[in-house]
């Protein structure tokens, strides 16, 4: 079964969040553990000593008796929730809490045997010998250590064990104090008090932490949910336009960038629809634009061979062959041109020249069809650097397609405006004119091979639809932009921008 992209993120997030959860479980088990066992130890450590100064001192002054010591232990025993045993310093096993003194002569076989059932960890006291070197003859007595465990197998359970050394000062008849090892007090504590507040910070933290990622996960479902079918829906719908079916809706209406790339796909796939009828009108444009100085040529050339035309009118009609000859070189090259921009891009002569001293002589060309029409061209230059670092034949070619093109759409009587603009490290070339505007659909078409809209002919009919392709394929070989702004009966502005020399680091 065949997973998508949500269920290997999800399985994923999960994996790193569940491993990142148990690790920190155990690191902070750990430290938490050791850092509670540090305090019970302290606390342990604290307790022993105040349990020895109130009842094992007492004991060695002869203040009480060894019953009223396992009583005194039994007592703290009860309060401290631990097992106190006192060892003198021979080894001796004097008393133990929660169970009579065991020695005496009631206790001949040497051993605690009467055990009292309440103790703490399950000892068994009939295991507890007269004589702590009989558990182990190198047991350190006279040094203080604490450690984990059943102590010799007598606890049932692991407890900590606190070994305090204790150590008495006495005075002599002399008025000199004399210390004298008293043994030591050996405490006994369980360690499931450790436990449960482990278990009660794993309530407090771990359980509240594990609620928060399940509610997470569920909201990451959710939202995930709201996320993955609008994009299987664009899968499913970009499978649809790849079978050709171009009329298929995405349904999402969002603002997003999912909305954004709904309505890009719509857009795309409306594009394509069209591409069957842009298909045809190419095929309709260039057979019209072949066909009729074709029709011309061969028309005037039968009439000139079968006598039509008389001899004396002959260089006339052949002029006009001529021209449409010319015509058919001029729309043939421009199909050349376009095929090898997009088979190898343009080739650019770079160079430096001054774009102002470019444009001024070439208003001269118009001159004549500017008076026909009766038509003023303007020159506007608000620029002090001029200088520009491009191919000066192909910029000359968009000037001057961009100026026959104004002239084609503006009506008699009207005007055309060539301005200069100054952008920093980059110039603006404008021409624009008051002719019949377009609309912005037409705008965004005009750039496409072939494209003659109504408006586009206006009553030049021997325009061939390349000279706007040719322009932008130009510009952008120059990695600049072309762009046009423009309104029905508002005229148009086409401008373009170029770098200037000054901007360029040039190799000589």
């Amino acid at each position: 079964m065949q997973r998508s992209i949500l269920d290997r993120i999800y399985l994923l997030f999960l994996l790193v969040l569940l491993s990142s959860f148990l690790i920190i479980i155990v690191v902070t088990s750990v430290s938490t553990r050791r850092t509670l066992s540090a305090e019970k130890v302290e606390t342990l450590r604290n307790e022993t000593k105040l349990v020895a100064r109130q009842t094992i001192g007492l004991y060695l002054n002869g203040d009480i008796s060894d019953d009223e010591l396992s009583e005194a232990l039994e007592y703290y025993s009860d309060i401290l929730n631990a097992d106190f045993w006192y060892v003198d310093s021979y080894g001796r096993m004097i008393a133990i809490s929660n169970k009579k003194s065991i020695k005496g002569e009631g206790n001949s076989s040497g051993t605690a045997s009467d055990a009292d059932p309440q103790h703490i960890s399950g000892v068994e006291y009939d295991k507890i010998p007269a004589n702590i070197f009989e558990l182990d003859k190198n047991y350190k007595l006279g040094e203080e250590f604490t450690e984990t465990g059943s102590f010799y197998e007598l606890y049932s359970a692991d407890v900590l064990t606190i070994n305090l050394p204790l150590i008495f000062s006495q005075f002599d008849a002399a008025g000199n104090e004399v210390r004298s090892n008293g043994g030591a007090l050996i405490c006994h504590a369980s360690i499931t008090s450790v436990n449960s507040l482990l278990l009660n910070i794993y309530g407090m933290i771990y359980i509240p932490c594990l609620f928060i990622i399940l509610v997470s996960f569920v909201l990451l479902w959710f939202l995930s949910r709201r996320v993955i079918q609008p994009v299987k829906r664009l899968s499913s719908v970009a499978k649809a336009y790849s079978e050709g079916n171009f009329d298929e809706k995405t349904g999402i209406d969002s603002n997003d960038e999912l909305g954004q790339l709904a309505k890009s796909m719509e857009y795309m796939a409306d594009e394509f629809s069209k591409l069957e009828q842009y298909r045809h009108d190419f095929i309709s444009n260039i057979s019209h634009d072949f066909r009729s100085p074709l029709t011309s040529i061969k028309g005037y050339v039968e009439a000139i061979l079968d006598g039509t035309i008389p001899p004396e009118m002959q260089d006339r009609y052949l002029g006009i062959v001529l021209n449409e000859t010319k015509r058919l070189t001029k729309l043939t090259q421009g199909l050349l041109d376009l095929n090898n921009f997009d088979l190898y891009g343009q080739y650019l002569k770079l160079s430096k020249f001054d774009v102002a001293e470019l444009i001024n002589p070439m208003l001269n060309t118009f001159e004549i069809k500017c008076i026909e029409k009766n038509i003023a061209i303007y020159m506007n230059n608000s620029a002090e650097d001029t200088e520009v670092y491009a191919d000066q034949t192909k910029i000359q070619q968009v000037i001057y397609n961009l100026i026959d093109n104004a002239l084609k759409f503006t009506p008699e009587g009207k005007r055309i405006f060539i301005s200069i603009t100054d952008l920093g490290k980059k110039l603006k070339i404008s021409v624009k004119d008051e002719g019949i505007g377009m609309d912005e659909e037409t705008s965004r078409k005009i750039w496409t091979r072939f494209y003659k809209g109504d408006q586009s002919r206006g009553k030049d009919k021997g325009g061939s639809g390349l000279g706007l392709a040719i322009i932008k394929e130009i510009i952008k070989a120059h990695n600049e932009t072309i762009e046009v702004s423009s309104n029905p009966g508002e005229g148009s502005d086409f401008y373009f921008t170029l770098t200037k020399a000054s901007s360029v680091e040039i190799e000589e």
